[in-house]
Order: structure tokens, then sequence, then C-alpha cells
């Protein structure tokens, strides 16, 4: 199991590839948790919101967890498996079934679309951790239509079985007090205020650029730990162009179909409503990843 003490470094949240079909590509699945894990990252997430969760059934979360603990079990790496939704007893009984899978932690997310009051979010949290499986708090108000206040965060990161937050507010007002205060570790989940908010307090990042770029981000980090702020900030800096461009559109689509071009999977088909990224925006990726070319060689 998870423990907060793991909570920091790279964690990668995955994507899921579809055949052109929309059924799950496991083959590409493989390489591409391959390719990740091939790198120091500190944790790999499954069925997160780049792993297109809202789309994913029951019995397909079953079939990519089973295959993450195969793919891991050579490794130290733990896995963390997305299980929030916005119905307080369907993230119970996922939750349930990823710690019967063998997930070390869960990703619980603050629950979407219904809008709860701050008092509601306290209790799903609450229902959840009480399942027993480590749980990290997901608080994303731009897909969420709320967020946690930081009295909230601090209430759900007190809670037995609550090992850390992804944060995702758009501000760098959480992560600040709660360093300040003590806190449980919190992860940035925003990649463009990756080198940002490590100098806020993150413990780390859970970035989904990290599926084409787990190198790089892992040397930022690893600068900035180290106390080479220079150094982390020239390196993060070099990889804030492929960011903006892979958030230019809806993730995952841009990094499904970076990941695509480079052969890594299959296809970037993705389920709807979910649609694949703006021929604007493939002839820029390769226009970035040309100047890339030539820069490195």
């Amino acid at each position: 199991m998870l423990t907060e003490q793991q909570i920091n470094g790279i964690y990668v949240p995955v994507v899921t590839p579809f055949n052109a079909a929309g059924e799950v590509d496991l083959d590409s699945y493989q390489r591409c948790v391959n390719n990740i894990i091939s790198n120091s990252i500190q944790g790999l997430v499954v069925n997160g919101t780049t792993g297109e969760s809202p789309t994913v059934t029951v019995n397909e979360l079953e079939l990519l967890v089973n295959t993450s603990r195969e793919l891991l079990k050579s490794t130290s790496i733990p896995l963390m498996v997305g299980t929030g939704t916005n119905d307080t007893r369907t993230t119970v009984a996922r939750t349930e079934l990823a710690g019967n899978l063998g997930a070390d932690a869960v990703l619980v997310v603050v629950p979407y679309y219904n809008r709860p009051s701050q008092e509601g979010i306290i209790a799903h949290f609450r229902k959840a951790a009480e399942v027993g499986v480590p749980v990290m708090a997901y608080d994303i108000p731009g897909r969420a239509g709320v967020g946690m206040t930081l009295d909230t965060a601090r209430t759900i990161l007190e809670m037995d079985n609550v090992i850390g937050l992804k944060d995702c507010s758009g501000s760098p007002a959480l992560v600040t007090e709660l360093s300040r205060l003590g806190s449980k570790p919190v992860l940035c989940g925003d990649d463009l205020k990756f080198y940002d908010m490590l100098g806020y307090g993150a413990a780390g990042g859970m970035l989904a650029s990290a599926n084409v770029k787990a190198v790089e981000f892992i040397q930022v980090y690893e600068y900035f730990k180290s106390g080479q702020l220079d150094l982390a900030q020239v390196s993060f800096d070099k990889l804030v162009p492929l960011i903006r461009l892979l958030f230019k559109e809806s993730n995952p689509a841009p990094i499904k179909w970076l990941l695509s071009e480079n052969g890594i999977i299959a296809s970037d088909t993705l389920r709807l409503p979910m649609t694949s990224i703006s021929l604007a925006l493939q002839e820029e990726l390769r226009a970035h990843l040309q100047d890339s070319t030539q820069i490195a060689s």
C-alpha cells in the first residue's frame, strides 16, 4: 500500500489506447506503460482523466489494472487507480474493486457536475477513505464545477487513509497554505505550473505530459530537489512550448496523437464525446517536433 512518504517525484497518468473500433488496445497499452516505466517515475496512474475514465467500463478497468500489475511486478513502482465518480456509492464500489485487484492507492476526484457543498465533498471522501485503500484526493474545479476550500482540503487530508492531494485548482494558494501548515503532500496536476508549484511546496507532479516527456520532467524535479534551481528552470522552460500545445485542445487528445505519431500507440482514437485533434494542431505539433529535432542535432 502506498504511504504519504511515497508521494513525491513524478507520477504519470497513462492514456487508455483504443483501436479504430473504439475497443481497448491492450498491445498499445502495454507498449505505452513499458515506455513510461523504463524511466525513474515514482508512480503509474491508471484510469485518471487522461485515461478517459468516464468512458471506461468496470470490466475494462479490471483488465487495465490486471495488465498494469503484471507489467509492474518486476519494479518497485506503485500503481494508483482512478476510482472517483460523481456518485459516492459507485466511487466506493470502484475503490473496493481496485483494492481487491491489488492497487497500491486510488485517485478520487471531487464529485463533478452535481456541484456538492463543501460538507458533501468531505462526506464523499470520508466514505471513500473508509474502504481502507490509500486515497489520493483530487481537486480540479475547472472540470468538477466546484473545488475544495482550504478548510475542506485540510479536513480531508487529516482523514485516516488519505495520503495526499493532487492539486489542479489553478492557483498556488492551496499548496502554499497546506505546505505552510505541514500538511500531507501535494502533487501538482497542472503541467504548465509544475516548476512554480514546486517552489510553493508541491512534493512533485502528476503530469499528463509525462506520457511523452517523462525523462525531462524527472530532470526538472531532480534539479529542483538538489537545489539547482537555475538548471531546473532552464529545463522546465524547454518543455513549456510543447506543454502549451498538448493542452491547446482537450486532454488527452493531443497526447494520444503524439504517442500515435511516435509509434507508441497504434491509433489516436478517443471515445466520444472526445474527438481527435484538429488538422491545425497536428501541423503545429509536427512543426514543434521538427524544430526540436533540428535543435537536438
